[in-house]
């Protein structure tokens, strides 16, 4: 680890704000990555000091497996949200899109960009809640980047993560691989991410505090590939856009139709009665900690059964079928007994979201 001459000060981690020397890569950068992000991050890779991480091939490859890779932009707001903040949300985020591959999650990247003026006790609060997270997740965050944008030219902070991950041989998880006849499940009730952050946007309180649901869902996926290891064809985590949204983009892919049965999919009375009071429906809200699960259909209740003994998934249902349908439509059985077609969304429900 760098050693800091002795004439410069430490970072004023409870009052001070971040300023554009914290970018240059000059002195301030190094301060600001050698007392915050190695201190928190703290890792072997992280140590060397490179701008790169290098590391063994994991002993899957030579068995067949793939290696998965995946990246993503997190622009919430705000910063701070009941059940999680920017820092947990974009580790959960990364490694959840590793794992719909069927993937075991291996390292990460992270890159932030940060406002000039930024308090630095605000940024303190997100690494540590991110680092938490990759800690939890055992994932570790191997490199990254930092730059300050001038004020008013950002918006607080953003972070981009990518992750690596492997898929053990003879796992084929696809998009395109849903067949007429397969069982749809989803992992638990949808909707908190999304009613969370809004809720906490516009200072909306409610009778019961709804909080995000937001996880790291790698080791759910894992017990689902034990129980099921050959039948499950898809996995996707119903992020923007909501259930409904992800629903279509794999009927889109696969070249299926589905059919869902309402009373089935589950969703918390308190989220249920916020989103018919801010006119939103919950099946186009934004998760963070759920997935959804498409797989043969004789393997649907083994795969529930092992979904339901996860703590992730001690929510888990069938909610519906998949169908032979060549326009590709999301339909489904409403609670009244009529059916109604669930479409794409359509401009932006809740936008900065995740």
């Amino acid at each position: 680890m760098p050693v800091r001459p002795d004439y410069i000060r430490p970072l004023d981690l409870k009052h001070g704000r971040i300023d554009m020397s914290h970018g240059a890569g000059g002195r301030a950068a190094a301060q600001l990555i050698d007392e915050l992000f190695l201190k928190a991050f703290d890792n072997p890779w992280l140590r060397q000091g490179n701008d790169q991480a290098a590391f063994d091939a994991p002993p899957e490859l030579a068995q067949g497996g793939r290696l998965v890779m995946a990246t993503d932009g997190h622009v919430v707001s705000p910063l701070f949200f009941p059940g999680g903040d920017l820092g947990c949300l974009c580790v959960h985020g990364t490694v959840n899109d590793v794992a719909m591959a069927g993937a075991r999650p291996l390292y990460l990247a992270a890159s932030f960009i940060i406002e000039e003026g930024f308090p630095l006790s605000e940024l303190k609060a997100l690494v540590e809640s991110m680092a938490a997270a990759s800690r939890e997740a055992g994932v570790p965050i191997v490199t990254g980047d930092t730059k300050v944008v001038e004020q008013g030219k950002g918006d607080g902070v953003f972070i981009t993560t990518t992750g690596v991950g492997v898929v053990p041989a003879g796992v084929r998880i696809d998009g395109a691989a849903a067949k007429p006849g397969d069982a749809i499940l989803v992992s638990g009730t949808l909707g908190e991410h999304g009613v969370a952050v809004l809720s906490k946007r516009e200072s909306l309180t409610f009778e019961t505090e709804i909080v995000s649901d937001t996880a790291a869902l790698h080791t759910l996926v894992a017990a689902m590939l034990q129980a099921v290891p050959q039948g499950l064809h898809v996995l996707r985590d119903p992020t923007r856009g909501g259930l409904a949204t992800t629903l279509n983009e794999i009927a889109r892919q696969s070249g299926v139709g589905m059919d869902l049965d309402e009373a089935a999919i589950p969703v918390l009375p308190q989220v249920e009665a916020a989103c018919e009071l801010l006119g939103l429906d919950p099946l186009y809200v934004a998760n963070e900690g759920k997935l959804v699960a498409i797989c043969a259909p004789e393997q649907a209740d083994a795969l529930l059964a092992a979904m339901r003994a996860h703590p992730l998934g001690a929510g888990a249902a069938r909610i519906g079928t998949v169908t032979e349908d060549p326009h590709h439509f999301v339909q489904m059985r409403t609670r009244f007994g009529g059916r109604r077609v669930v479409d794409w969304l359509t401009g932006e429900q809740l936008p900065r979201i995740c």
